[in-house]
């Protein structure tokens, strides 16, 4: 038998496993000699394809794959419970540039809303000093890993040495990673199921920041789920109360009855990261985590 190079054949979870892996059919095909044959897309082995992997028929491979990706990459790093923080892009900080003015009006409602960028990025830094005690494997921040209140939010983490998450996803504009996402927290998206799905999988809190389309997007998600029973009934905190009562008029919905009137009960508001987090702190101070309400659906 020809002499051959010596692997271990222990996986990282211990299980013995003689079968060559696909990292080293990778690099062999890499040696192959070029030829017409070798050079043809068909050759490429699949896995490794990229256009073979963007064709329409790969949808269900590729979803899979973004799903598997970030909840694999989570589990090892031992991230066990997060908490959500979602809010608008285009909120600057305090004397930033409101680089997402149109006019003189919205200028000067990005640069009033800079307090929440402030209050965003304390709020960070109370719930990573909380994450410390046990060993940043619980109530980690999660944001959507881009400017603004995201920004804000993975910032305070980094402000007290925490890490955090960024759930970034692919658009036109906006969602370039910011400098303070963990970079090996610091995932990618085209889904944006599957990325709402890891925003929820481990949350054990929401809370919600003056946003837009995508904030609103990401509260109601989040409120439909908890209403129909899908998701846990954790805190669910808005920040600003008169912004959220300007854009949405939550009475009126359960006035004319496309809502049931204790569904208004699913969120709470407050103006400040030390308000947030007292109802947080206090709702498992009362309620076990191994054990929190879910709505029965007919609410």
């Amino acid at each position: 038998m020809a002499r051959m190079k010596k692997r271990n054949l222990r996986r990282k979870d211990g299980v013995w496993d003689p079968l060559a892996d696909s990292s080293q059919s990778r690099q062999r095909a890499q040696t192959v000699p070029l030829t017409p044959q070798s050079a043809s897309p068909s050759y490429r082995l699949a896995y490794i394809d990229d256009d073979f992997l963007c064709r329409e028929e790969l949808r269900p491979v590729r979803l899979q794959l973004e799903l598997l990706k970030t909840e694999m990459m989570l589990e090892e790093h031992g991230i066990n419970s997060t908490v959500v923080m979602f809010g608008g892009a285009r909120i600057p900080e305090p004397g930033g540039d409101a680089w997402a003015a149109k006019n003189d009006t919205q200028r000067k409602n990005l640069e009033a809303a800079s307090v929440y960028y402030d209050e965003a990025r304390k709020f960070a830094q109370i719930v990573s000093e909380h994450s410390a005690k046990l060993h940043h494997k619980e109530y980690v921040v999660v944001t959507g890993g881009g400017p603004g209140v995201m920004e804000a939010g993975n910032r305070g983490a980094d402000d007290v040495g925490a890490p955090s998450i960024g759930l970034n996803i692919v658009l036109p504009h906006e969602q370039a990673p910011n400098r303070f996402v963990t970079p090996e927290l610091s995932f990618n998206f085209h889904y944006f199921a599957i990325r709402k799905m890891h925003f929820l999988l481990r949350a054990k809190a929401v809370t919600v920041f003056p946003g837009g389309f995508g904030t609103l997007d990401e509260l109601f998600e989040t409120m439909t789920l908890m209403q129909t029973g899908r998701l846990a009934l954790v805190p669910l905190i808005l920040f600003g109360e008169k912004f959220w009562r300007s854009i949405v008029n939550f009475e009126a919905l359960a006035e004319f009855g496309t809502i049931a009137p204790n569904d208004i009960d699913l969120v709470q508001f407050v103006e400040t990261a030390d308000e947030a987090w007292d109802i947080i702190s206090r709702f498992y101070e009362t309620v076990d985590p191994k054990s929190v309400p879910m709505a029965n659906g007919r609410r």
